[in-house]
Order: structure tokens, then C-alpha cells, then sequence
């Protein structure tokens, strides 16, 4: 499930957005409840901000108080998302449920 870090910790001016990626995180959290018994896992991928066209047209402030907010002072790459899928996909997760694993580069907003 992918959700987002606004989903998490909300943000101004997103009420619609934090709201509906903080119901794909409940989602993924009663899914992980209701089908474990099936071994089946499910979980939320949260991403910070990443390199993609959307956030090429970002005002250069709000860059700026991005990485400023972010102790490895840089966007992520869209590939490290998919590292991310790719392991809770794997069975390198086999005992991860009902998790949101956020890939921000420790951003804090």
C-alpha cells in the first residue's frame, strides 16, 4: 500500500491528501489484522519527498525547507522506494505486518 508521510504526520493546506493517505495506512493496519491469520502481511510505504516530475516544479523555498528538514539533506530517488517495496514484498519481511515504513531520509515536517 502506498501511503505517504503527510498520511502520518499531516501537513497544512493537505487536509484531503494527509486524509486520504492516512486511510490507505488504516487500511493496510486492519488488513494486517483481518488476513494474518492467513499469513498474508500488509503494510504502508509512507515516502518523503522524491524525485519525480511532481516534485520537479516545487517552488525552490519549499525545497529548501525540505532538505533543511531532512538529516540526509536530499530528495530521495524513486528507486529507493522500490527497494522498499521490494522488501516487504520479499520474504526478507516474513514477520512484518501492519507496519508504515517510511522512506524520508528522516524528514521531519
Amino acid at each position: 500500500n502506498m501511503a505517504s508521510v503527510v498520511g502520518v504526520d499531516g501537513n497544512a493546506g493537505q487536509t484531503n491528501y494527509a486524509a486520504s493517505k492516512g486511510g490507505v495506512i488504516a487500511m493496510a493496519k486492519t488488513w494486517a489484522k483481518e488476513f494474518g491469520k492467513k499469513n498474508l502481511r500488509s503494510n504502508a510505504i509512507a515516502p518523503g519527498f522524491i524525485k519525480t516530475d511532481m516534485t520537479h516544479v516545487l517552488p525552490e523555498k519549499l525545497v529548501e525547507s525540505v532538505l533543511e528538514n531532512t538529516p540526509l539533506k536530499k530528495m530521495g530517488d524513486a528507486e529507493d522506494v522500490a527497494d522498499a517495496a521490494l522488501f516487504l514484498a520479499s520474504d526478507m519481511s516474513k514477520f512484518i505486518t501492519g507496519q508504515v515504513l517510511r522512506v524520508d531520509g528522516g524528514l521531519n515536517l
